[in-house]
Protein backbone atom coordinates (compact mmCIF):
# COMPACT_ATOMS: atom_id res chain seq x y z
CA UNK A 1 0.00 0.00 0.00
CA UNK A 2 1.36 3.40 -1.02
CA UNK A 3 1.71 5.92 1.80
CA UNK A 4 0.61 9.47 0.98
CA UNK A 5 2.04 12.42 2.86
CA UNK A 6 0.52 15.88 3.12
CA UNK A 7 3.02 18.52 1.90
CA UNK A 8 4.13 21.03 4.52
CA UNK A 9 4.22 24.82 4.12
CA UNK A 10 7.97 24.65 3.37
CA UNK A 11 7.33 22.15 0.55
CA UNK A 12 4.95 24.55 -1.21
CA UNK A 13 6.97 27.53 -2.28
CA UNK A 14 5.01 30.63 -3.38
CA UNK A 15 6.62 32.52 -6.26
CA UNK A 16 8.38 35.66 -5.07
CA UNK A 17 6.64 37.84 -7.68
CA UNK A 18 3.24 36.74 -6.34
CA UNK A 19 4.29 37.55 -2.76
CA UNK A 20 5.46 41.02 -3.85
CA UNK A 21 2.17 41.63 -5.68
CA UNK A 22 0.16 40.61 -2.61
CA UNK A 23 2.19 43.02 -0.42
CA UNK A 24 1.77 45.90 -2.89
CA UNK A 25 -2.00 45.24 -3.17
CA UNK A 26 -2.37 45.12 0.63
CA UNK A 27 -0.50 48.43 1.01
CA UNK A 28 -2.61 50.06 -1.72
CA UNK A 29 -5.82 48.86 -0.04
CA UNK A 30 -4.75 50.26 3.33
CA UNK A 31 -3.71 53.59 1.74
CA UNK A 32 -7.09 53.90 -0.05
CA UNK A 33 -8.98 53.13 3.15
CA UNK A 34 -7.02 55.82 5.01
CA UNK A 35 -7.72 58.29 2.20
CA UNK A 36 -11.48 57.56 2.45
CA UNK A 37 -11.42 58.09 6.25
CA UNK A 38 -9.58 61.39 5.80
CA UNK A 39 -12.12 62.56 3.21
CA UNK A 40 -15.03 61.65 5.50
CA UNK A 41 -13.42 63.56 8.40
CA UNK A 42 -12.79 66.59 6.17
CA UNK A 43 -16.42 66.64 4.98
CA UNK A 44 -17.67 66.31 8.57
CA UNK A 45 -15.61 69.37 9.57
CA UNK A 46 -16.94 71.27 6.56
CA UNK A 47 -20.58 70.48 7.45
CA UNK A 48 -20.02 71.53 11.09
CA UNK A 49 -18.31 74.78 10.03
CA UNK A 50 -21.22 75.65 7.70
CA UNK A 51 -23.76 74.94 10.44
CA UNK A 52 -21.85 77.05 13.00
CA UNK A 53 -21.51 79.90 10.52
CA UNK A 54 -25.31 79.91 9.97
CA UNK A 55 -25.92 80.00 13.75
CA UNK A 56 -23.39 82.84 14.22
CA UNK A 57 -24.99 84.92 11.45
CA UNK A 58 -28.46 84.41 12.95
CA UNK A 59 -27.24 85.50 16.40
CA UNK A 60 -25.43 88.50 14.95
CA UNK A 61 -28.54 89.63 13.06
CA UNK A 62 -30.71 89.16 16.15
CA UNK A 63 -28.30 91.13 18.36
CA UNK A 64 -28.37 94.00 15.83
CA UNK A 65 -32.16 93.94 15.71
CA UNK A 66 -32.23 92.61 12.14
CA UNK A 67 -33.50 89.46 10.44
CA UNK A 68 -31.17 86.89 8.91
CA UNK A 69 -32.25 85.78 5.44
CA UNK A 70 -30.50 82.51 4.45
CA UNK A 71 -29.21 81.95 0.91
CA UNK A 72 -31.58 80.50 -1.67
CA UNK A 73 -31.46 76.67 -1.66
CA UNK A 74 -29.58 75.10 -4.58
CA UNK A 75 -31.04 71.60 -4.25
CA UNK A 76 -34.54 70.10 -4.15
CA UNK A 77 -35.79 66.55 -3.78
CA UNK A 78 -38.81 65.81 -5.98
CA UNK A 79 -41.27 62.95 -5.36
CA UNK A 80 -43.96 61.94 -7.85
CA UNK A 81 -47.35 61.53 -6.11
CA UNK A 82 -49.70 60.87 -9.06
CA UNK A 83 -49.99 58.01 -11.53
CA UNK A 84 -50.11 58.10 -15.35
CA UNK A 85 -53.80 58.85 -15.95
CA UNK A 86 -54.99 62.18 -17.41
CA UNK A 87 -51.59 63.86 -17.63
CA UNK A 88 -51.15 66.34 -20.53
CA UNK A 89 -48.20 65.81 -22.93
CA UNK A 90 -46.06 68.70 -21.65
CA UNK A 91 -45.98 67.72 -17.94
CA UNK A 92 -45.55 64.09 -18.99
CA UNK A 93 -42.45 65.02 -21.02
CA UNK A 94 -41.01 67.09 -18.15
CA UNK A 95 -41.42 64.15 -15.75
CA UNK A 96 -39.66 61.90 -18.27
CA UNK A 97 -36.77 64.40 -18.41
CA UNK A 98 -36.58 64.40 -14.61
CA UNK A 99 -36.73 60.56 -14.62
CA UNK A 100 -39.95 60.50 -12.56
CA UNK A 101 -41.50 57.57 -14.44
CA UNK A 102 -43.43 55.90 -11.61
CA UNK A 103 -45.49 56.98 -8.61
CA UNK A 104 -43.34 57.42 -5.45
CA UNK A 105 -40.17 57.87 -7.51
CA UNK A 106 -37.80 60.50 -6.14
CA UNK A 107 -34.87 62.42 -7.65
CA UNK A 108 -32.49 65.23 -6.68
CA UNK A 109 -32.75 68.34 -8.87
CA UNK A 110 -30.39 71.33 -9.03
CA UNK A 111 -32.49 74.46 -8.52
CA UNK A 112 -32.10 77.15 -11.20
CA UNK A 113 -34.38 79.22 -13.46
CA UNK A 114 -34.99 76.38 -15.94
CA UNK A 115 -35.71 73.67 -13.35
CA UNK A 116 -37.92 76.09 -11.33
CA UNK A 117 -40.11 76.59 -14.40
CA UNK A 118 -40.21 72.82 -15.00
CA UNK A 119 -41.31 72.25 -11.39
CA UNK A 120 -44.07 74.85 -11.80
CA UNK A 121 -45.30 72.92 -14.84
CA UNK A 122 -45.51 69.57 -13.05
CA UNK A 123 -46.57 70.93 -9.64
CA UNK A 124 -49.98 69.14 -9.60
CA UNK A 125 -48.25 65.76 -9.97
CA UNK A 126 -45.29 66.05 -7.58
CA UNK A 127 -44.27 67.28 -4.15
CA UNK A 128 -40.79 68.69 -3.48
CA UNK A 129 -38.71 70.54 -0.94
CA UNK A 130 -35.23 71.23 0.38
CA UNK A 131 -33.54 68.08 1.77
CA UNK A 132 -31.09 68.31 4.67
CA UNK A 133 -27.84 66.36 4.97
CA UNK A 134 -29.45 63.62 7.10
CA UNK A 135 -32.13 62.96 4.46
CA UNK A 136 -29.57 62.85 1.61
CA UNK A 137 -27.31 60.46 3.54
CA UNK A 138 -30.16 58.12 4.54
CA UNK A 139 -31.55 58.02 1.00
CA UNK A 140 -28.21 57.11 -0.58
CA UNK A 141 -27.22 54.57 2.08
CA UNK A 142 -30.62 52.87 2.28
CA UNK A 143 -32.23 53.31 -1.17
CA UNK A 144 -29.21 54.17 -3.33
CA UNK A 145 -28.77 52.23 -6.56
CA UNK A 146 -26.23 52.96 -9.28
CA UNK A 147 -26.78 53.17 -13.02
CA UNK A 148 -23.90 51.17 -14.54
CA UNK A 149 -24.16 50.47 -18.29
CA UNK A 150 -27.93 51.16 -18.09
CA UNK A 151 -28.31 48.53 -15.36
CA UNK A 152 -29.66 49.09 -11.82
CA UNK A 153 -26.84 47.97 -9.53
CA UNK A 154 -26.93 48.15 -5.69
CA UNK A 155 -24.15 50.30 -4.19
CA UNK A 156 -22.66 47.45 -2.13
CA UNK A 157 -19.06 48.64 -2.40
CA UNK A 158 -17.07 51.82 -3.05
CA UNK A 159 -15.59 50.17 -6.15
CA UNK A 160 -19.00 50.54 -7.88
CA UNK A 161 -18.76 54.32 -7.44
CA UNK A 162 -15.07 54.52 -8.31
CA UNK A 163 -15.48 52.55 -11.56
CA UNK A 164 -17.89 55.18 -12.94
CA UNK A 165 -17.10 58.44 -11.09
CA UNK A 166 -13.41 57.91 -10.27
CA UNK A 167 -12.38 60.28 -13.09
CA UNK A 168 -14.27 63.08 -11.24
CA UNK A 169 -12.42 62.30 -7.95
CA UNK A 170 -15.55 60.68 -6.48
CA UNK A 171 -14.37 57.33 -5.12
CA UNK A 172 -16.63 56.55 -2.13
CA UNK A 173 -20.14 57.03 -0.78
CA UNK A 174 -19.14 60.05 1.32
CA UNK A 175 -17.74 61.74 -1.81
CA UNK A 176 -21.07 61.09 -3.55
CA UNK A 177 -23.10 62.49 -0.61
CA UNK A 178 -20.85 65.58 -0.46
CA UNK A 179 -21.20 66.23 -4.21
CA UNK A 180 -25.02 65.99 -4.02
CA UNK A 181 -25.42 67.95 -0.75
CA UNK A 182 -23.17 70.85 -1.82
CA UNK A 183 -24.29 70.76 -5.51
CA UNK A 184 -20.65 70.53 -6.54
CA UNK A 185 -19.07 70.98 -9.99
CA UNK A 186 -19.77 67.34 -10.92
CA UNK A 187 -23.34 67.26 -9.55
CA UNK A 188 -24.80 66.33 -12.95
CA UNK A 189 -22.59 63.24 -13.32
CA UNK A 190 -23.12 62.20 -9.67
CA UNK A 191 -26.90 62.64 -9.92
CA UNK A 192 -27.12 60.73 -13.22
CA UNK A 193 -25.09 57.94 -11.63
CA UNK A 194 -27.87 57.48 -9.04
CA UNK A 195 -30.92 55.52 -10.20
CA UNK A 196 -34.22 57.28 -9.32
CA UNK A 197 -35.14 56.37 -5.74
CA UNK A 198 -38.05 53.95 -5.40
CA UNK A 199 -39.79 55.00 -2.17
CA UNK A 200 -42.54 53.30 -0.17
CA UNK A 201 -45.98 54.69 0.60
CA UNK A 202 -45.81 56.72 3.84
CA UNK A 203 -48.00 55.40 6.65
CA UNK A 204 -50.89 57.85 7.30
CA UNK A 205 -48.91 60.77 5.85
CA UNK A 206 -51.01 61.65 2.78
CA UNK A 207 -53.76 64.17 3.45
CA UNK A 208 -57.43 63.51 2.65
CA UNK A 209 -57.21 66.01 -0.21
CA UNK A 210 -53.86 64.80 -1.49
CA UNK A 211 -54.04 66.69 -4.82
CA UNK A 212 -54.51 70.12 -3.28
CA UNK A 213 -51.46 72.32 -2.76
CA UNK A 214 -49.50 71.76 0.45
CA UNK A 215 -50.38 75.23 1.80
CA UNK A 216 -54.08 74.47 1.14
CA UNK A 217 -54.00 71.31 3.25
CA UNK A 218 -52.98 68.95 0.45
CA UNK A 219 -49.69 67.35 -0.55
CA UNK A 220 -48.65 68.65 -3.96
CA UNK A 221 -46.20 71.47 -4.66
CA UNK A 222 -43.38 72.97 -2.63
CA UNK A 223 -43.28 71.95 1.04
CA UNK A 224 -39.78 73.40 1.70
CA UNK A 225 -38.13 71.83 4.80
CA UNK A 226 -41.16 69.59 5.49
CA UNK A 227 -39.98 67.28 2.68
CA UNK A 228 -37.52 65.77 5.18
CA UNK A 229 -40.30 64.39 7.39
CA UNK A 230 -42.12 62.94 4.37
CA UNK A 231 -39.00 61.29 2.92
CA UNK A 232 -38.11 59.74 6.29
CA UNK A 233 -41.61 58.22 6.39
CA UNK A 234 -41.21 56.89 2.82
CA UNK A 235 -37.62 55.66 3.18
Amino acid sequence: MVAYTVPTVKDIEVPETLLKKQKVDAKAKIAKRRDIFKRAAKYHKEYLATERKEIALRRQAKSNGNYYVPAQPKLVFVVRIRGINNIPPKPRKVMQLLRLLQINNGVFVRLNKATSEMLQLIQPYVTYGYPNLKTIRELIYKRGYAKVQKQRIPIHDNSVIESVLGKYNIICVEDLIHEIATVGPHFKQANNFLWPFKLSNPNNMWKNRKFNHFIEGGDQGNREEFINKLVQAMN
